[in-house]
């Protein structure tokens, strides 16, 4: 038999029994998942459409069947596409066993393969044929296979053993060379909070939160200053609420130390414009990344990030403000699910691309009904499983929030509310609203202050 090298690799035969298995069984889809099978992976795109609407069902922890199948279809727009819900009767009977579903799945995955196997190849070809700089079509060679390899590798479970040999290196370069280690630590900039994290971990979710107004977009925009400027690391803020325009007068206020009502107003005066424009050199030579740009979801922040870190060899934090503001993937109807997709990606995400990803939250006005207004992880609003997904909880509290009669003028408490790594407890800041500053004062200023 003579092979047809005109039509890309494919078996719809296989592709069938696989969407048959998951209309039969759910459970088939472990199988699936296994193979690290996606909707890309099929070469009829009606099979792709059905097959995306099972996953996202799946992912939902809803029943599988022709009708909600059907119905999941027509909300994506999909349905008429891939032939109406008689096809997908059809392919609920193709098959009378799961069992050959296994073997199906792997084919499916298999001729997928090939085909990008088929892609790069002539890619790769339509650059030689251009006449491309040889080492330019090497690197994109090695770059292209590199990411289809990686693409298809699923990560064998460690044995200790081999842990340990990875570790063992670095705990001799945290005796050896401590001052390396630490300048590759991302730290707060603030003392006493460094203490207890013990730093930001390239895999961290952090949550910061507070009520609105309360500081927290503040309180994040000086951790980002103290990261990029002190430390002169790559830093990224997204801001879900706030233009990039008012992100940046924020940011001027705190480093040009002009109280941000004469930024605001367009009051300044000479000697302001000459801070600012100190300022302006230090940040303008920074490594700060801002973005404020609308519906964000997870799968856009990860496509966004990628590429930063592709063209800018760095990336050691990211902020967002805030995670209630982020767009879930789908419409469940259930804003709390929502939210526990978006935090777990996040989680996901800062352990996938090796990055502290610092998230603003929202609490809820349960914290103002209580005599004690110090805020508590049940606070946490459409909380859902951010607590569970947080590797530390950051928490602010200001009296004079509640009590604008106080005499503790700007004192902030920061509640470390959770910490995977270390103790939990209590850290004073004092908040410089003018500027919009926090900052660590010693024991000094509080006895002479207050």
């Amino acid at each position: 038999m003579v092979a047809d090298y005109n039509t890309p690799p494919h078996n719809l035969e296989a592709e069938k029994g696989v969407i048959s298995g998951a209309l039969m069984d759910s459970e088939t889809m472990w199988i699936y998942e296994g193979d690290r099978l996606n909707s890309k992976d099929f070469y009829q795109k009606e099979h792709g459409f059905i097959y995306e609407a099972i996953y996202q069902l799946r992912s939902w922890h809803k029943t599988i069947d022709v009708i909600t199948v059907s119905d999941q279809l027509a909300k994506n727009g999909n349905l008429e596409k891939m032939g109406g819900i008689d096809y997908l009767y059809e392919l609920s009977s193709f098959l009378i066993s799961t069992a050959p579903c296994v073997e199906y799945s792997k084919i499916v995955k298999e001729k997928s393969l090939l085909r990008q196997v088929l892609k790069v190849c002539q890619v790769i070809s339509g650059e030689a044929y251009e006449q491309k700089d040889s080492i330019q079509i090497f690197d994109a060679i090695e770059k292209q296979i590199f990411d289809l390899t990686q693409s298809q590798i699923w990560d064998e479970i460690a044995h200790i053993d081999d842990i340990l040999k990875g570790r063992v290196e670095e705990y001799m370069e945290i005796v050896d060379h401590p001052e390396e280690v630490n300048a590759k630590k991302v730290t707060s900039g603030y003392p006493s909070i460094d203490a207890m994290l013990a730093w930001f971990k390239p895999w961290e979710l952090i949550i910061l939160a507070a009520r609105p107004s309360m500081g927290k977009t503040a309180f994040a925009l000086n951790l980002l200053t103290n990261v990029s400027l002190e430390q002169k690391k790559t830093v990224v803020m997204f801001s879900l609420e706030m233009s990039s325009e008012s992100i940046v007068d924020r940011i001027m206020s705190e480093v040009a130390k002009v109280p941000m009502h004469k930024i605001t107003k367009g009051d300044l005066t000479n000697e302001d414009f000459a801070q600012m424009g100190e300022a302006m050199e230090m940040l303008g030579g920074s490594k700060i990344f801002i973005d404020d740009k609308w519906g964000l979801t997870v799968p856009v922040l990860k496509s966004k990030l990628r590429k930063l870190k592709i063209e800018h060899k760095s990336l050691d934090l990211v902020i967002v403000d805030y995670l209630q503001l982020m767009h879930a993937t789908a419409f469940v109807g259930n804003r709390v699910q929502e939210i526990s997709e978006i935090s777990r990606g996040l989680k996901e995400l800062a352990k996938e691309l090796e990055v502290p990803i610092l998230a603003l939250s929202q609490l809820s006005r349960a914290v103002e009904q209580r005599v004690d207004k110090k805020p508590q992880l049940s606070d946490l609003r459409e909380s859902g499983s951010i607590e569970q997904d947080a590797d530390a909880v950051l928490m602010l509290h200001r009296e004079d929030y509640y009590d604008p009669e106080t005499d503790k003028k700007g004192v902030t408490d920061v509640c470390v509310r959770k910490n995977r790594n270390g103790a939990v407890g209590e850290v004073v800041l004092h908040f410089e609203k003018e500027i919009m500053k926090f900052t660590e004062k010693e024991k000094e200023f509080w006895d002479k202050t207050y």
